[in-house]
């Protein structure tokens, strides 16, 4: 027997937790949220690595209808930010089903519904939709051979129950979990190699904890959250005129980035290792206050050969040489461009999404796909960013989705139309052209074949304003 209910969220981070609150503030009530874990929290649940935080500053990394009156810094710690999406679930009554892991989804043309399946064999139908499944929640791994013996983790998986104190501990990755989690590790082990592919560009984090006045002034006087969060906003997204306008911009930035990098880092060979030799910003920007006096303890060493395999006690680099270690700890990021894996889901014709994505995954607004009635993604293809707060774009897309629900009230199913994707797809990967992105080097931000699937190349305030309310002209609509 199945489940009936109005809309199906899959995944209980940001992403679906704002959903199933703006459904709900909308007058939408029968709503169901699928967890596939024990809690709520998606990315900032999984990733507990020592030093975890977000590069956001806080008055922004929220929801703009539920303000936090008391971060404690100006940049906020994993802790904070999953104490505050919890806080948000219990003030609007929403309530996981937690365990749930959706196996497939397939859509009922005739009844113009989603018949969903879970791994453990139940079955919802729902009128519409939405996988909120997230962009970085997939672990990667380095493809070599491994046989490592001793005790191994990611980032996003952290252990521990396992005592780095007196170990030698190779960190595998340099990307932005790694440069929080590598000066903590270097506190407690003996020994440290980090082993890097590419150097990344790591800027002055300008972090701190908020004075006793001044938390007392945020709490009480709502005026000036707000006053914090568009002065971020705006600068922020001025940055974006070196990002998608003018990359020539960057090198201002670049600059500045190796004055810092030479006051900081002032051996030739490892200040060399550590200069980026692409544009800044055509990998992601990391911040850290730490890192770089991290890798100049004598008991770290940055390791700038490729890995030819992990051994049973080691890494081995090219050249044979191994680095004995009792611990790999892997901060290699995530598999990006699934959007809704490891799920099946299947649209009209039992056609299925990947198959549909074969050339690389797109979507209208970075939303719907065509072929795929009444399925709404959050945090799709094309919509991530460079240089502002997610939790922005985030919050577009789920007024644009609360349009589409209502207007199911009048249709059995809505689909985009091809033409219309295909002239979206066109237009912003034209546009991607003219971006730093498209400077050259590889990132997470592009599949196999060099297309750009995961980041939004314009300004926010453009795709606000792109996704204030579905058009109905983009949609073929069957009553």
């Amino acid at each position: 027997m199945s489940e009936s209910c109005g809309v199906v969220i899959i995944g209980a981070g940001f992403g679906g937790i704002g959903m199933a609150i703006r459904l709900r503030r909308a007058g939408v009530r029968d709503v169901v949220v699928l967890e596939k874990a024990a809690t709520l929290g998606g990315t900032w649940r999984d990733n507990i690595y020592p030093g975890a935080a977000c590069d956001i500053p806080s008055h922004l990394y929220s929801f703009s209808f539920e303000r936090r009156r008391d971060w404690s810094r100006r940049f906020p710690p994993q802790e904070e930010i999953l104490a505050y999406l919890r806080d948000c679930a219990a003030k609007y009554g929403i309530e996981p089903r937690f365990g749930k892991e959706v196996e497939e989804a397939s859509f009922d043309e005739d009844h113009g519904l989603w018949r969903v399946r879970t791994t453990a064999g139940e079955e919802l139908t729902a009128r519409a939709l939405v996988a909120a499944c997230g962009q970085l929640n997939r672990p990667a791994y380095p493809g070599v051979p491994n046989a490592f013996g001793g005790t191994a983790f990611h980032s996003a998986r952290w252990n521990h129950g396992y005592d780095l104190r007196g170990k030698r501990v190779a960190v595998i990755g340099t990307g932005a979990s790694a440069i929080q989690f590598v000066p903590h590790v270097a506190e407690q082990a003996e020994q440290v190699h980090v082993f890097q592919r590419t150097p990344p560009y790591v800027v002055e984090k300008p972090d701190r904890p908020y004075a006793g006045w001044e938390r007392w002034l945020l709490r009480w006087v709502p005026a000036l959250r707000t006053l914090s969060r568009i002065r971020t906003y705006a600068l922020l997204e001025a940055r974006g005129l070196a990002f998608i306008t003018a990359p020539r911009l960057m090198r201002r930035y670049e600059r500045a980035f190796r004055q810092r990098l030479a006051a900081e880092v002032p051996g030739d060979a490892l200040r060399t290792a550590l200069t980026p030799e692409y544009v800044m910003g055509c990998k992601r920007i990391l911040l850290s206050d730490d890192y770089y006096a991290a890798l100049r303890r004598p008991d770290v060493e940055l390791v700038t050969e490729p890995i030819e395999r992990i051994s049973e006690t080691g890494v081995v680099t090219a050249g044979g040489r191994e680095r004995t270690v009792d611990a790999v700890i892997y901060g290699t990021g995530f598999r990006t461009h699934g959007f809704v894996a490891p799920m099946s889901v299947r649209g009209l014709g039992g056609r299925e999404l990947n198959d549909a994505w074969r050339e690389g995954a797109e979507a209208y607004l970075g939303i719907a796909v065509s072929g795929f009635p009444n399925l709404f993604l959050i945090y799709g293809p094309n919509t991530n960013l460079g240089h502002n707060s997610i939790i922005y774009m985030l919050e577009s897309q789920f007024n644009y989705v609360v349009g589409c629900v209502r207007a199911l009230a009048r249709a059995r199913y809505i689909d985009v139309r091809p033409d219309v994707q295909h002239a979206f797809n066109r237009e912003i990967q034209g546009r991607f052209r003219g971006t730093v992105w498209a400077r050259g080097c590889t990132s997470w931000y592009m599949n196999a074949d060099g297309k750009i699937v995961n980041n939004w190349p314009g300004y926010t305030f453009a795709y606000r304003r792109a996704t204030r309310r579905p058009d109905p002209r983009d949609f073929r609509v069957k009553v």
